[in-house]
């Protein structure tokens, strides 16, 4: 294939570096721009497609992880995320607006997060609503009508209002009857067009129209509404009474007239609770229900809406008769605090049903079978107030012999097909309270999980009430989903039970079908047993050869929290482990580490009820290698033989782990090939960090490849790492064609601002300077003399305070040549003068910012010439930095900034500025403004 590989393998320095992280866009923006506190805000429309993405650095390669916030108000994260570094929202709506944060995590330092605020433009359509007043004026003479036209919409932006009187757009100069202003307190935005004292003219066609200004293309909506002398809010009546009560399985029909409105409302029915029957029909203002069930029972609205006044409403309480649940109580004497029926103390008997409606039940009594009759010591009572509404009681007084018997209590709906419901109660001497207990050995019930448990309470006593179970440990509700669950023999059936059903349960005596006592009593423990949980589930285990290593599974869950039994095995072959009792973990060591010992351990622990499983992978294999994605220009281009070479940088992880790396092997594919081609790069050094280097050559422009790295130890091939290395040609930004950068266009010829410093660098000329500026600092015009020329300026005044730094950032420049030299002007005028800092960032493998040139004071009310020559080892940023002085009278400006390929002009104006850099070949002048690593010769002129 024509490729060469260079076998040879260059080590730098330590390379671990935090993460960091930038948010752009890529999806259907309106606009993405940076408001007054410099928050980055991403304007989109709803429906929509939003794709952010989050662009990381670091080594090594950083997690991305992206979260929200509700909106500004909150600061709690809402629990989805999503891990990747793109984040794509289909058809986004407004309540997906608010704060994204992409937070980018790599272990080095602290995580970079970054966040943008995502603003969901939208304009719904408006809702034109009509209203009147009619007042009396001057007595009783005439009568003022006033009509307002509410027209209210939901949108982001806030809309703009047009009104219209047919095709006249209104206003209040043009009219003295029109008005228009927007109320307080509405939902909303709203607009309001009042019609004072109508008058003829005033009976026209009106239309609404709502405008978000075309932001983000969303068009203007509107809407129109003919006003007669005819207009009027809906009115309605219906056929039926307000309450209705009808019988199961009848057909009802519920006619809803219109008795007024222009223009003609639209009648709509509903239901509440609940949506309407599925067995419901409506025609027009008709409701029929065809065999009407009792779970048809409810609130049914009939509504009318013209957007005149307000709607009209009705509303049927509709009631379908029913009865259920007939019980029974039996009350001793309350007066003597009796728990029990003894002759010559008062006794009642309380009946009640669950019907509807409530108050029409009638209850009768008998007894023996026959009427029981009013008398001085029978007293009978329609509604109990002692107990729920509409409880009927029967109370007897001074209880003696001749009472006791069957009493019988029937409820009723009298004149409806509805079947009566009846309950017995026998009084006699074996009619006792009841006494409740858990069986002998039922105390605690231990079951496996999925199985069938049965708690049982045993009750005695004439009659037997129900049994009420409820939960005693735990606030959670029972299987049944309720808080307690009644049974009637005292037996609490459980299927299917699980580990969080493990607890205390409660049994007691119901107080109705029974005696109206205080309740009876017991506990029951139930225990479900549960196979163990371990860790680890699986576990890779690195070590050297002929290293011993300890394997442990532990036991952190079960019922029972015992170890019974392990067993080991190695490659699924059986092994001898002897297990101490009372453990909860169990441990294997493998006392060297070698090609046969290494392998799958499976530990497989149980605890009598089931087995859970850890598993252990042993080699002496090296982990990955872990590439450097954040090489500056690691494509190189021959133009001449339309070939291409690229630096591929990594790190090893964890090299420490294992025996030494002796080599690596390489393998390059072109993407369009399956033929692979392999080298191997011998390593002469290795430690944790050590960033390592290989240079690909002659690789075809524009192919892409595929690269994987192997690493080789004593042991053998270790876990491959692969990447895509795809062609791209990097141009050098540059200046405009003369060179020189005079800030005379918006993108300042590519400069940016630093995000890091503490204000920005402000772009003006005296036409755009501000009246109000400080005088006596700053330049009256640019170098050129001209009003129109553009400068770089630093303002000094409030709120900045002494010490504040803003930082201009150049392009990153590629090296075409060993010398450069840079050239601007600068203006340094003011009592309180602080700094002008030149800088230079050389991105190679990290960025290094070394000073180069400084200055500091009161220079006079003039422009003058700086000439910096620097020798960058690599691709190169030069920054502007600015330093606020004391006080506010210290603005400083730079303009035409110029590149040179090439040294300075040798004009030197003593030696005090003749610097050179650490490193250099040029001996070193001592100067306290320069310091750093970066070694590049430095000889600082002023003209």
């Amino acid at each position: 294939a024509g490729l060469l590989l260079l076998s040879f393998l260059t080590s730098s320095f330590l390379s671990t570096a935090p993460a960091q992280a930038q948010i752009i866009h890529a999806g259907q923006a309106c606009v993405v721009k940076e408001d007054n506190i410099s928050e980055r805000v991403y304007t989109i429309r709803e429906g929509d497609t939003l794709v952010l993405q989050c662009l990381v650095t670091g080594h090594p390669r950083p997690q991305v992880r992206w979260t929200k916030t509700a909106g500004s108000a909150s600061d709690k994260f809402q629990e989805t995320s999503v891990l990747n570094e793109t984040l794509r929202i289909e058809k986004i709506q407004r309540l997906q607006g608010g704060r994204y944060y992409c937070k980018a995590e790599n272990g080095v330092g602290v995580p970079a997060i970054k966040s943008i605020r995502v603003d969901v433009q939208y304009l719904d359509e408006p809702v034109l609503t009509v209203h009147q007043t009619i007042s009396d004026v001057r007595g009783s003479f005439y009568q003022e009508k006033t009509v307002f036209l509410r027209c209210t919409v939901n949108s982001n932006p806030p809309a703009r209002f047009i009104w219209k009187r047919g095709a006249e757009t209104l206003s209040h100069s043009q009219d003295n009857g029109v008005d228009i202003y927007e109320p307080l307190y509405t939902q909303g935005e709203t607009k309001v067009l009042k019609l004072k004292n109508l008058r003829p003219q005033d009976y026209a066609s009106y239309t609404c129209q709502v405008s978000v200004r075309n932001v983000c293309s969303i068009p203007d909506k509107s809407i129109t509404f003919q006003l007669t002398n005819t207009t009027a809010p809906p009115a309605l009546k219906l056929s039926v009474n307000e309450t209705l009560v009808v019988n199961p399985g009848d057909n009802i029909t519920m006619q809803c007239s219109l008795t007024g409105g222009d223009p003609l409302p639209d009648l709509v029915w509903s239901h509440s609770p609940g949506p309407m029957p599925p067995n419901s029909f409506v025609q027009g203002g008709n409701l029929t229900i065809w065999r009407i069930r009792v779970e048809d029972s409810g609130y049914y609205n009939c509504t009318a809406v013209n957007n005149v006044g307000n709607p009209a409403k009705k509303t049927v309480n509709l009631l379908v008769r029913s009865m259920k649940n007939a019980t029974f109580q039996i009350t001793p004497d309350v007066i003597k605090e009796s728990e029990t029926i003894q002759l010559g103390q008062d006794l009642k008997l309380s009946c009640h049903v669950d019907a509807v409606p409530q108050e029409k039940v009638v209850y009768f009594w008998y007894k023996n079978g026959k009427p029981a009759r009013f008398s001085d010591r029978l007293l009978i009572t329609r509604n109990d107030p002692e107990f729920p509404p509409v409880t009927c009681s029967l109370e007897i007084i001074d209880l003696r012999f001749s009472d006791y018997g069957t009493y019988l209590c029937v409820a009723t709906f009298q004149g409806a097909p509805i079947p009566d419901l009846s309950v017995e109660v026998n009084i006699s001497s074996e009619t006792v309270p009841p006494t409740i207990s858990v069986p002998k050995g039922q105390t605690t019930i231990t079951v496996r999980e999925g199985s069938r448990a049965e708690l049982q309470c045993e009750v005695r006593g004439k009659p037997k009430p129900p049994i009420i179970w409820s939960r005693v440990d735990k606030e959670t509700p029972m299987p049944s989903g309720t808080m307690t669950m009644e049974t009637y023999d005292g037996k609490l059936r459980l299927e299917s039970v699980s580990r969080e059903m493990s607890g205390t349960y409660k049994c007691q005596t119901a107080r109705y079908n029974g005696f109206n006592i205080r309740p009876r009593e017991a506990l029951v423990q139930l225990n479900v047993q549960f196979p163990p949980v371990v860790e680890p589930a699986f576990q890779d285990v690195r070590q050297g050869m002929g290293r011993s290593v300890a394997l442990r599974c532990t036991m952190l869950k079960g019922s029972p929290m015992k170890v019974a039994t392990s067993v080991w095995r190695f490659n699924g072959t059986l092994l001898a482990q002897p297990l101490a009792e009372q453990q909860d973990y169990s441990e294997l060591k493998v006392d060297s580490v070698s090609r046969e010992t290494s392998g799958s351990y499976e530990c497989s622990i149980s605890n009598d009820v089931g087995v859970s499983t850890c598993l252990f992978q042993v080699s002496a294999k090296a982990y990955s290698p872990e590439f450097y994605y954040d090489t500056p220009n690691p494509t190189l281009s021959q133009r001449q033989s339309k070939n291409y070479s690229y630096i591929l940088q990594w790190t090893q992880k964890e090299p420490d782990a294992v025996d030494p790396i002796l080599k690596y092997r390489l393998e390059v594919r072109q993407l369009t090939q399956r033929n692979t081609i392999q080298t191997f790069i011998p390593v002469q050094k290795m430690e944790k960090g050590l960033l390592l280097e290989h240079i690909l050559p002659n690789l075809k422009v524009p192919q892409s490849y595929e690269v994987r790295l192997t690493p080789i130890t004593s042991f053998g091939a270790g876990d491959m790492a692969a990447r895509i290395i795809r062609y791209m040609e990097r141009r050098s930004p540059s200046l405009p064609t003369d060179n020189t950068c005079r800030f005379e266009d918006e993108k300042i010829c590519g400069f940016v601002q630093d995000k890091m410093d503490n204000f920005d660098w402000t772009r003006q000329n005296a036409l755009t300077q501000n009246p109000k500026r400080t005088v006596n600092t700053g330049p009256p015009t640019d170098i050129s003399g001209t009003p129109e020329g553009y400068y770089m300026f630093i303002e000094a005044s409030r709120p900045r305070v002494t010490g504040d730094k803003a930082r201009l950032i150049s392009p990153l420049y590629n090296i075409t040549a060993k010398y450069y030299c840079v050239s601007f002007y600068y203006h340094m005028y003011g009592k309180h003068i602080g700094s002008l800092n030149l800088l230079v960032r050389v991105r190679n493998k990290r960025a290094i910012d070394t000073q180069v040139w400084s200055l500091s004071g009161n220079r006079g009310n003039m422009w003058q010439q700086a000439h910096v020559p620097i020798n960058p080892p690599g691709p190169f940023q030069i920054i502007f930095e600015g330093v606020r002085g004391t006080s506010y009278e210290g603005d400083i400006a730079i303009d035409d900034v110029t590149l040179k390929k090439g040294d300075c002009p040798r004009k030197p104006i003593g030696p005090n500025k003749a610097v050179a850099l650490p490193g250099s070949s040029v001996p070193a002048l001592r100067s306290p403004c320069l310091s750093g690593p970066l070694t590049f010769f430095l000889y600082v002129l002023l003209r």
